[in-house]
Formats: C-alpha cells, structure tokens, sequence
C-alpha cells in the first residue's frame, strides 16, 4: 500500500490537442483499494484521464503520480497498471490459456509458473474449464471476464478499465456490474473505472468523479452525487431531475427562485387526501401515462412546466393509474428539493 493511501494522485493535470482542452485543470486522488469511477459523456475527458494514467499519453501541463512515485516520464510497459478494454483485444489465434499468460511469456516467467498463475487467474474470473477454448467460441461475458484474467494475471496494483461493458447486452451488463464489483473485493486492488452509463457507475463505485467538458464537476460516494448534486449539469447526468422554476416554483414555494426535485420523489395525491406534513403540494394534469413494469412513469403539465414522476406498480395501486388528460395533484417532500443558482 502506499503509504499516503493514494494510489491516483493527479495534480491539475491539463491535455490540450491543439485549441482543444481536453483536460482542463483535473486533481483527483483515488484511494488504494477502492473502486472508482470516472463518469461523463463522450469529450467530457474521462478516457483522456485514463490514458494518462496509463502512460499511453503524456499531460500537457500538472502531474501524475502513482502510489505516491510520480509518472513522468514513465513508459506504460514500467507502470504497475493493466487496461482492459471494450473490445477486449484478445488474440482470436489463441485459445484462452494462451491469451492469459501472453503477458507473462513476454516477462519470461518459467513455463510452470506460468501455467499454475494463468489457472488462479481463470479459477479468479470463474472460468476454470475453458482455458483450451479460442475466443470465437465464448460468449460475449466470457470473454470479457477472460480479459480480466489476462489482466489481472500479472498482479498489477491498478487496474484500467475502459467502458468494458460497452458491448454486451442490458442483462449480461447488469449481471457482470455485480461480477466486477465482487472480483474487485476479492483481488482488493484499485479499480479505475470509466464509463457514461450513470446507473453502471452508482452501482459499481465506492466513489466517482463527474466529467464535463475537461473538468470534474463533483467527486463523491454515490450517493452524495445523487441526492446532492454539486452543479445543474451533475443533476441533469445523473440520473432525472425536475426543474422547478418560474410560476410552478411561485405556486409551490411562493419563491420563482428555481430548485430541482428526482422524479421518484414525487407521489400522486388521492383525491380528499390532505397534505402530507413537509411536503408541497400542486395541481396538473397527465401528459403522458408509460407503463415500465415494475413502475410507470408519468409526465406531469403543472403551471406552464413538464413534470417527471416515477411510481412503483404496487398491487394496492396499480389499479388507479390516471390516464392522459385527467387532474393529478402531486406532492415531494421539501427536503427533496435541491436548489440552484440563476445561470
């Protein structure tokens, strides 16, 4: 461990491409062991980040350390980090052994030693049966988790990983957020994490850091950047918000100063049901009525401006979902609301 327990340090680290910034003035330090996350939209400079950890990329201005021993200067191949990427990059010619222990024949680890670290690194990845197979006959999860084995196989204390789930269908993403997670506990290293999908980074991380436009807008537990988010564009990437502005604000508050409130804290108001204690109460009308299965989701028009409400399908309520055109009152707690500055 280092002994600052750091093992990302990185020091108002700047990546210009010409006019373009693609990394404006970031500093992060990520804990040894944790699972972190860098999350943002495609230009937002998380990938340019991770590369500069890596070594595939030099910063233009600021430093890089890892476990407290700065980067410069240092090629990736001297760097105690793997990557695993999207495509994950396996040698279509070599079956799943071969693949793993590439990176260990190339350090010229003795053959025995070579073949008991590439069967723990598939025991690891719970692959232990297909070390003979060639990637062409694995299914898209396999392979990723046999891009795991390869880079993990070598001990690194940081592992890279590249929007590796990118490729995979909705069920075996979710299935294989809860396999990372629970291989990252198991093995204890740093997992640095990048990705743009908001509900893959609050389900995977101890801690993320939110992109935009080169700069980390807020850095926090998951939670912490859900519930309160640092700036409108963290309120608007993570996850839904409702902004209440103008005349809806007026009604509700009494101020048009604007706030914003989740959708899932919003609840229908049955009709001679009085005010709930600490929450605000409007009047609207349904706009839209979407079926989700375990929820519907509803698109509210209350004073001028277009709410967003999220209900569970409870049996007691199911029944009752009012339909487009019907009177709705809706009310959230004030201790939902988030408020934000005029731009």
């Amino acid at each position: 461990m280092a002994a600052s327990g750091i093992a990302v340090r990185l020091r108002d680290v700047h990546r210009h491409f010409g006019d373009v910034r693609a990394v404006d003035g970031v500093s992060l330090e990520i804990r040894d062991g944790e699972f972190f996350s860098m999350l943002g939209p495609s230009g937002s400079g998380k990938t340019t980040c991770l590369r500069l950890v890596a070594g595939f990329d030099q910063p233009t201005h600021g430093e890089v350390e890892l476990f407290d021993m700065s980067m410069a200067g240092v090629p990736p191949w001297e760097r105690d980090v793997n990557t695993v990427f999207q495509d994950y990059a396996l040698f279509p010619h070599m079956d799943v052994a071969e693949n793993v222990a590439y990176g260990l024949r190339v350090k010229g680890v003795p053959r025995a030693d070579r073949d008991r670290r590439v069967a723990e690194a598939l025991e690891m990845v719970r692959l232990p049966e297909i070390g003979s197979r060639r990637p062409a006959q694995l299914s898209g999860g396999q392979r990723q988790r046999v891009a795991l084995a390869r880079a993990l196989v070598n001990h690194p204390r940081l592992l890279l990983l590249d929007e590796p789930l990118g490729a995979l269908d909705l069920k075996l993403r979710q299935e294989m957020q809860a396999e990372l997670k629970a291989l990252q506990r198991r093995v204890g290293i740093t997992f640095l994490y990048v990705t743009h999908d908001q509900e893959e980074a609050l389900a995977m991380s101890d801690r993320l850091a939110v992109f935009s436009r080169g700069r980390v807008d807020q850095v926090g537990t998951p939670a912490q950047v859900y519930e309160h988010p640092a700036t409108p564009f963290v309120a608007g990437f993570v996850g839904v918000s409702n902004v209440v502005e103008g005349e809806l604000a007026l009604r509700a508050t009494g101020s048009p100063d604007p706030f914003t409130v989740r959708p899932e804290k919003l609840r229908r108001v049955a009709d001679g049901e009085p005010t709930p204690d600490g929450h605000r109460v409007v009047d609207g009308r349904v706009r839209e009525t979407l079926y989700q299965g375990a929820f519907t989701r509803y698109t509210i028009e209350a004073h001028g401006a277009l709410l967003a409400a999220v209900e569970q399908n409870r049996a007691e309520r199911s029944t009752a979902a009012p339909r487009p055109g019907l009177p709705v009152r809706i009310a959230w707690p004030i201790e939902a609301e988030r408020r934000r500055s005029r731009p």
